[in-house]
């Protein structure tokens, strides 16, 4: 009787070294940005050989890609298909603006770096801007929505990571305070 082969533990042991690589990328682009994370440094931390980790990953790409995902995964960026219901403008660019800043504040460490390198680094920005891009945008489309231009132009900078972080990290506003200036600013727009 022949034998079948299934992979079963080794087929295990695989993904949980996939998943130790992918957390390690994590780790790094969260503490010293993707810009300044090399191959070697996200072996070392994962506990893998180089060849190891181009097995899973045979380019840098692949594994910003699996990046990202899971920090998708492990905390999406809001869906403002809810916010849509909200009749009242205020009160739903204030929802919106809340689920906005909340992702800001949970994931601040590692936003700080992913955005500061995509700024400067290509393949951060080319990650950034398909798995960013997107939802932000759709925030934006329906908070923006029925707004004049110049408050368009607020909603962009009331939408900002940066100026999330200005106002909570740098001038010392709660989270709901930094939502309620800037809801004010755009809402008040002429």
């Amino acid at each position: 009787m022949a034998r079948t082969y299934t992979l079963g533990k080794r087929a295990e042991q695989q993904a949980e070294t996939r998943q130790r690589i992918v957390e390690a990328a994590v780790d790094l682009h969260g503490s010293v940005g993707p810009a300044a994370t090399s191959l070697s440094m996200v072996a070392e931390r994962a506990g893998v050989q180089r060849h190891t980790l181009y097995a899973h990953f045979p380019d840098e790409r692949l594994l910003f890609e699996a990046c990202s995902g899971l920090a998708m995964q492990r905390d999406p960026l809001p869906d403002p298909q809810s916010w849509q219901e909200i009749g009242d403008r205020r009160e739903k660019l204030r929802t919106g603006l809340a689920a906005i800043y909340g992702w800001y504040e949970r994931n601040a460490d590692l936003a700080a770096c992913v955005l500061r390198d995509a700024e400067h680094h290509a393949l951060t920005r080319d990650i950034v801007e398909a798995t960013m891009g997107p939802p932000m945008a759709a925030c934006r489309a329906v908070l923006g929505d029925g707004l004049r231009p110049p408050a368009v132009a607020l909603l962009g900078l009331a939408m900002s990571f940066a100026t999330w972080r200005t106002l909570t990290r740098d001038e010392g506003l709660t989270t709901g305070a930094a939502v309620a200036a800037m809801t004010g600013v755009v809402i008040g727009a002429p």
